[in-house]
């Protein structure tokens, strides 16, 4: 798989006070989420493993060059023969893993570099289907206290996630106000790569509200929340309570209490209930939410419309997306529950950089 550019980073510089250049610097621009991949399932896990007191390896991807699957700042997790995330199609991660056994019992780190960009790889058949090279730290939880905060902060507070690593084994994470330093020592036989400083920055989740619960809530939860957004569910109404389940917050309040209390980047009004979604669309009028989308038909929308003020539909017009969803066809609520999916991951690729 093409990816962008090698990965900018501040190589074989002998100064040591020399700060790393920021390979995504430009993320840090409003609205500064995260537009694309889900690490949030990789670090979860990790928050989980390293508060059982589990031997967790956290393999991070400095820089790369050429083509290959993974993009810097991309992670996988190891932890007892378990592996959580992805940085190729499973041609690396067998010795990827062989090797976190190692930095697990040391409690040091440990740095990789994988180049199949010769054609001498590719002919003795040693190439792992990408013409690229990947500069890869193994780094132990255990041995990196506090880490879980930092993960923590980065999960709740809706921050960047910033992690500087040396080749002398400095390593820092910061989230927010949330800052972990660590000193650890490098494997024996590690390939050090000179004196090299890397800053990969991980913007925040994507918010996603969804204002009721109804047919299509069960499966678009955990769609958004697996392509990584931090989703929250409002509703009042105990015949759809249930409809709150497996969303990050459960909110049982009006539409405007939600908006209040629950910061979003997009809110979907999905209440199947005329009134509850003209109230809905009110209290949206009086935000700045980028994305609004109306679960119903156009028509819907125009009936919805009349009730508004002019000034309401001024300030909605532009923003709303009705009908809400990629037209993918098919019918019911999975169908409709993609559609929806797919057009928010659609406009989060570009509306977040």
């Amino acid at each position: 798989m093409d990816r962008p550019v090698a990965s900018p980073v501040l190589e074989a510089s002998a100064a040591e006070g020399v700060e790393p250049r920021d390979p995504a610097a430009h993320l840090s621009a409003a609205p500064g989420f995260l537009t694309e991949g889900s690490p949030r399932g990789v670090l979860e896990t990790a928050l989980t493993r390293v508060r059982a007191g589990e031997h967790a390896v956290l393999a991070l991807v400095l820089e790369t060059d050429g083509s290959t699957y993974a993009g810097a700042g991309d992670m996988v997790l190891f932890c007892n023969g378990n592996q959580t995330g992805w940085l190729s199609g499973g041609c690396l991660e067998p010795e990827l893993a062989r090797r976190a056994e190692q930095v697990s019992a040391a409690g040091q780190v440990d740095w990789i570099e994988i180049d199949t960009r010769s054609d001498d790889d590719l002919l003795s058949g040693s190439a792992l289907g990408c013409r690229g090279r990947l500069r890869i730290a193994l780094l132990p939880l255990r041995a990196m206290s506090g880490i879980d905060d930092v993960i923590e902060a980065w999960l709740r507070d809706g921050v960047s996630l910033q992690r500087d690593l040396r080749t002398s084994g400095q390593i820092v994470f910061r989230a927010g106000h949330c800052e972990q330093a660590w000193q650890l020592h490098p494997m024996d036989g590690a390939q050090r790569f000179g004196e090299a400083a890397w800053r990969l920055p991980l913007p925040r989740l994507p918010r996603a509200l969804v204002l009721g619960g109804g047919p299509e809530t069960p499966f678009l939860v955990p769609l958004l929340r697996g392509l990584g957004w931090r989703v929250s569910v409002a509703e009042r109404r105990a015949r759809w309570s249930s409809a709150r389940q497996g969303a990050d917050a459960q909110l049982q309040v009006s539409p405007a209490e939600a908006l209040h209390a629950d910061p979003c980047d997009a809110v979907l009004v999905m209440h199947h209930d005329f009134e509850l979604d003209r109230e809905a669309l009110v209290a949206l009028a009086d935000t700045e939410v980028a994305f609004i989308g109306l679960l119903g038909p156009r028509r819907r929308r125009e009936d919805l419309f009349k009730l508004l003020t002019q000034d309401q539909r001024n300030r909605l017009s532009s923003r709303l997306r009705s009908p809400v969803g990629l037209n993918i066809g098919g019918r019911g609520p999975e169908a409709i529950s993609l559609s929806i999916a797919a057009q928010l991951q659609q406009w989060r690729s570009t509306a977040g950089t």
